[in-house]
């Protein structure tokens, strides 16, 4: 199942959303080459969340392949700016769209809630919370992480607690039949967080990349947490769809 759309108007321009989004694209393109060559692996070492080298678990010198034309080696300096670098960062085309696909459909009603520079600061710290979950996941990993998948999950968690009710136009793939269903948002939300939940789960002493699933459930729970914090009564009041109206 992939989301279409929602059924859900915007009062306030969604002015982050699309930055965010735009820092995405322009760090895909310029940093990481569109995925080409050595500019996506050498980005994905300099620039990804290495939780054995942040926390020191794992030796200097340790080395990672992350391409054919890259490898990743462990150095004894480790680089905190890579818990905000790697929310910008991807690792291939399908990774880079699906997350921004999410954050156009689910981004802009959160915002709506909480007004832009909130919303600024809620997106950032719902990724440092992912990012936080996954190194306690696997505090010896020396697996790069990239993605706004846990920040993305954040705003998830807030949507889910904001527009519960909503409706979410869902695309389905049937072998060769595709269709497409409505569905509430807690529904939807519900069942990719229960995806995330199985998939980490399933990858704990798992070896090799994948699907980082405990950076999505932490910044889903971050997102569901701080959307008390941030979000302003007088912006969420407004809201036709808000609650369980």
């Amino acid at each position: 199942m992939f989301p279409l759309r929602d059924d859900n108007p915007h009062f306030l321009t969604p002015w982050v959303t699309f930055a965010l989004i735009g820092l995405n694209v322009l760090a895909w393109a310029l940093v990481q080459g569109f995925g080409f060559g050595a500019p996506l692996g050498q980005s994905v070492c300099t620039l990804g969340l290495l939780p054995g080298e942040l926390l020191q678990t794992v030796a200097p010198g340790t080395r990672f392949p992350v391409s054919d034309v890259a490898t990743c080696v462990l150095t004894d300096q480790p680089n905190w700016a890579t818990l905000l670098t790697h929310m910008f960062l991807h690792g291939s085309w399908l990774h880079i769209i699906g997350n921004m696909w999410f954050l156009w459909i689910f981004g802009g009603n959160v915002e709506d809630s909480m007004g832009h520079v909130r919303f600024l600061f809620f997106y950032l710290l719902c990724g440092l919370g992912a990012a936080a979950a996954q190194i306690f996941a696997d505090p010896s990993s020396s697996i790069p992480m990239v993605g706004a998948s846990g920040a993305i999950g954040g705003v998830m968690g807030a949507y889910v607690l904001l527009y519960p009710k909503v409706r979410v136009t869902m695309l389905v793939f049937l072998g060769f039949f595709v269709t497409t269903f409505d569905l509430a948002a807690v529904w939807m939300v519900g069942y990719w967080f229960l995806v995330q939940v199985i998939g980490g789960i399933g990858s704990v002493g798992a070896q090799g990349g994948g699907v980082a699933f405990w950076a999505h459930v932490g910044g889903f729970v971050a997102g569901a947490l701080l959307i008390f914090v941030f979000r302003d009564p007088k912006l969420v009041a407004r809201h036709p769809h808000y609650g369980w109206r």
